[in-house]
């Protein structure tokens, strides 16, 4: 609204200027001067040159007119040069106003998603959690990337990211991941050692363009170490020696997730940590599938330390800090959860009245 203001002023204050050296040209004309003249008195009366009459004004009517043009000139210059000034101002104030709100709101996050950097693989991560409703920030030093981060609805601060006053600023203390993307594998290390000490229970994941910092990143804290050459080049291959199942892959990634695919099956991949039921700790992985009566398979045990178990064995007990990774029918976990407490409830009730 306040641009469309602006510019309306700017067209406005023109078209009048526009009107007013016309017909002031005309009337010296039709005083009897020639056009260049006519132009020359125009444009000196009104820019306030004062270099003197072209031709000397002695009649009263020719008088009055120029002091109407030289009224006229000066208010639509001076209507036109306001717009400027208006769409000018307007900016700024809107920058300063749009900063101060996205920096209360970057205060005010939690649960969220850091991103340093904001280079392909960056905005493509970005786009991916935006799709998943997810909480980000996009940290970049580079101005261009931080307004196409601010176009596409971001939270953003610019700067450099191994600044362990602007990881404070974007609440990492209070942040659930942080990825690292940038093409430099150094800063990379760098930005995760930092995050790591600021916050011990960050999720954090690192971009790695060399395998040999792959250890480097695990050492300064990072729990996971994404290999973009890595990842292309072991596609490649498994397009050249098992072309059947990349092309399933590719059919599944041109669906969507493979949770999505399962979802057309009625049949999904969740996690369910086991603090979510304090009634499963202690309990064995058989114990679980049994009172599930088979409507769910066990698929991997994430241990509080981050250790993942694939098909765990059945006598693995439970700790509170474990998360159970499930497929089976959507809507058989919530009714697990259910039957398991209702089990419980009258094992307890049984208990008492012995």
């Amino acid at each position: 609204m306040a641009i469309a203001s602006s510019s309306r002023r700017i067209i406005l204050g023109l078209s009048l200027f526009s009107l007013t050296v016309t017909t002031a040209v005309a009337g010296y004309m039709v005083a009897g001067w020639t056009l260049l003249d006519a132009i020359y008195m125009v444009v000196i009366t009104i820019f306030g040159v004062g270099y003197g009459e072209v031709q000397p004004l002695e009649s009263t009517p020719l008088k009055v007119f120029t002091i109407l043009v030289i009224i006229a000139g000066a208010l639509s210059v001076a209507y036109t040069v306001s717009g400027f000034i208006q769409l000018i101002t307007e900016g700024e104030i809107r920058r300063a106003l749009n900063l101060k709100r996205m920096t209360q709101d970057i205060a005010a996050l939690q649960d969220h998603v850091i991103i340093c950097g904001f280079g392909r693989i960056g905005q493509m991560l970005a786009r991916s959690l935006a799709e998943d409703h997810q909480i980000l920030v996009v940290i970049d030093s580079d101005s261009d990337r931080i307004a196409q981060a601010n176009a596409a609805g971001y939270l953003t601060h610019q700067g450099n990211a191994t600044d362990e006053t602007l990881l404070t600023t974007v609440q990492i203390h209070r942040a659930r991941a942080l990825a690292t993307v940038l093409p430099d594998d150094a800063v990379n290390v760098f930005i995760t050692l930092s995050a790591r000490e600021l916050n011990p229970s960050l999720m954090i994941l690192a971009r790695g363009e060399m395998p040999s910092t792959e250890k480097k990143l695990k050492l300064a804290g990072a729990d996971h170490v994404i290999l973009p050459a890595t990842i292309g080049a072991m596609r490649m291959a498994q397009l050249i020696t098992h072309p059947a199942a990349a092309d399933f892959l590719t059919q599944i990634d041109s669906r969507g997730t493979l949770n999505q695919m399962l979802a057309e099956l009625d049949v999904q991949l969740s996690e369910m940590p086991v603090s979510a039921d304090p009634n499963l700790v202690g309990s064995t992985i058989g114990d679980i599938e049994v009172r599930g009566q088979g409507t769910f398979i066990t698929v991997a045990l994430r241990r509080g330390d981050g250790t993942v178990l694939v098909h765990p064995s059945r006598d693995t007990y439970l700790d509170n800090s474990d998360t159970l990774i499930l497929m089976g029918h959507q809507g058989d976990m919530p009714k697990f959860a259910q039957i398991n407490v209702l089990k419980r409830q009258m094992r307890y009730r049984g208990a008492r009245l012995r």
